[in-house]
Parts: C-alpha cells; sequence; structure tokens
C-alpha cells in the first residue's frame, strides 16, 4: 500500500468519479482505475459502488476515508520543517469556534497544534457566531473557526475559507422522494421541515427559499443537530443541511437518505476569520498555517 494510493483514493471519493480524480491529478483515467482495484484487492474489500452516477463509497469506504485523511494529514506534518514551525513558540493563544465546527473540525487540528506546540496556552471558547464576531473585533479572540460566509461585521474582519460544503436534502428512508435522485427545492417545498437554528446555516437557507419565492412548511425549529437527525430519521419531516454534517457510515444511514439539489444555492463555507488590521501575534500564524495545510490535504 503506497502513499499514492491514498491520495488517487481520497481523489475519486471526494470527487465522486474517476474522470474527475484524474483530471484534479493530472493523470491519466486508467491509472486511476487500476490503482483503486489495486487498494481494494490489497484490502480485501469494496471501497467504491460503481453507478452510472459515479463511484460511491461504501460503508467500508468511508472508515476508510477517515483514515486516509489521517494518514495524509500525519505525513504532511512529519514532512514540514519543523524549524520554521511552531515547536520553540510560548505564549497564548485564544481560539473561537462554533457549536458545529467544534464537532466537524476542530478537533484534528487542535490535538496536531498541541503536539506542534507544547509551549502555547490555547484556550477555546465555543460561543454563537455573532458574540465570536464581538470578541474578535475587541481583540478577545485571536482567530476564530466559523461559518466565513455568513458574518455581520464582514468590513471589520477577515475570513479565509477552508472548505465549501453545498446542501442536500435528508429524507426518511421510507420517503417518497427518495425516489428521485436529485431534488428541487419546489420538490421540497410541501413537506414538512425540521429546522437547524444554529450557526447561521438557517439564515443561509431562508434567503434561498426567499429569493424562488417559495414557502416550506416548518414544524420544528431546534438548534441540536440529534433532534434533527432523529427527527428525520423517524420520519416526522425532512431537512435541508450541509454535506458536512451527514455521516453515511453511522447507524442514521440506516433511517435518514441524503439527496442532491438541482438548484444553484449558496454553500456553507467553513474558514478561519480574525480582526482586520490587527497583527497577527506568531502563535494564531501557526494555527492559520496549520489550518490551511489541513486544508490542502483534504482533511478539512
Amino acid at each position: 500500500m503506497t502513499l499514492r494510493q491514498f491520495r488517487y483514493f481520497v481523489a475519486v471519493a471526494e470527487s465522486g468519479s474517476v474522470a474527475a480524480a484524474s483530471r484534479l491529478l493530472n493523470i491519466a483515467q486508467s491509472a486511476v482505475t487500476k490503482s483503486m482495484q489495486e487498494l481494494e484487492d490489497e484490502l480485501g474489500r469494496r471501497l467504491f459502488e460503481r453507478s452510472p452516477r459515479g463511484m460511491l463509497l461504501t460503508p467500508e469506504g468511508h472508515r476508510f476515508l477517515a483514515n486516509a485523511h489521517k494518514v495524509l494529514a500525519t505525513v504532511a506534518e512529519a514532512t514540514r520543517e519543523r524549524s520554521e514551525g511552531g515547536g520553540g513558540l510560548a505564549g497564548t493563544l485564544a481560539v473561537g469556534v462554533t457549536s458545529l465546527v467544534a464537532g466537524y473540525y476542530l478537533s484534528e487540528l487542535f490535538s496536531r497544534y498541541r503536539r506542534s506546540c507544547p509551549r502555547v496556552d490555547v484556550l477555546v471558547v465555543e460561543d454563537t457566531p455573532r458574540f465570536l464576531e464581538h470578541l474578535l473585533i475587541n481583540g478577545e479572540l485571536d482567530v476564530a473557526m466559523m461559518l466565513s460566509n455568513a458574518l455581520t461585521e464582514p468590513q471589520a474582519l477577515v475570513a479565509e475559507t477552508l472548505t465549501r460544503s453545498p446542501s442536500r436534502v435528508w429524507l426518511p428512508s421510507d420517503h417518497p422522494l427518495t425516489q428521485q435522485s436529485e431534488l428541487t427545492l419546489a420538490d421540497c417545498a410541501d413537506c414538512d421541515h425540521v429546522v437547524l437554528e444554529a450557526d447561521r446555516i438557517d439564515e443561509l437557507m431562508a434567503a434561498v427559499w426567499t429569493r424562488l419565492q417559495l414557502r416550506r412548511r416548518t414544524i420544528l425549529r431546534t438548534t441540536s443537530l440529534e433532534a434533527v437527525r432523529s427527527l428525520v430519521g423517524a420520519g416526522a419531516g425532512i431537512a435541508l443541511l450541509p454535506d458536512f454534517l451527514y455521516r453515511p457510515w453511522t447507524l442514521d444511514a440506516e433511517h435518514v437518505e441524503v439527496r442532491p439539489l438541482r438548484d444553484a444555492l449558496s454553500t456553507v463555507d467553513v474558514g478561519l476569520v480574525w480582526r482586520r488590521g490587527s497583527g497577527i501575534k506568531p502563535a494564531a500564524a501557526e494555527f492559520i498555517e496549520m489550518a490551511r495545510e489541513g486544508s490542502r490535504s483534504r482533511r478539512f
């Protein structure tokens, strides 16, 4: 098993097709196909379901993808020039994070930073997006990880996107709309909706409904992602959520299915935010660079 296979696998898994992966990697499709076949043979299990829609990950494939990200991130970390990195840094770093980002993007970056900069005292503050912006502007936080395309004070802040996530429709597994391979918002308008009110995700979606002059039938608003998962799985309604929140290898996949949207919707962008015009101290600069590195290795 080689690092090249890991890189090819991640490219196919995240692009959804061999053709797209070959363009991304700038190599022949036959080389990607052969590498994936060899990888599955070595592991003794299928990582992909081949279909007219492309290469879809199996549950084993999803688990292997998580491990592949870790391998590539570890290699990237090991090959960095630590003499120019954060090993000698000291002081404090105050990081802000929203609840959803904390659960999906912070843990790996936080642990890597602590290993790389053991003499930096890291304080993590979890709060609402609006309050994190307030803390950034007041200089009480050095940097925050949050939705980077839904700021209320963009003129006072710098935002750098690490990943963009399209929204998809979450459906009960027995819902009639699961018979369709993709949906429109018009298809969803007459359904009962469970709305997640967290990290300004609903604000982004509400603007789309207004732009398309459609109205959704909302039965519940909640700040709990677990409540959304449970209610959708139980058949109470459907939900429109960014793709990064869906975990198909969990038990939820037995009760919840997702479908892409044909409508041109804004992505939900997760990134770094810091105060405009203020100097970035070394401990924060190292955190930012490590986050960029994770994004380049597709950890984010």
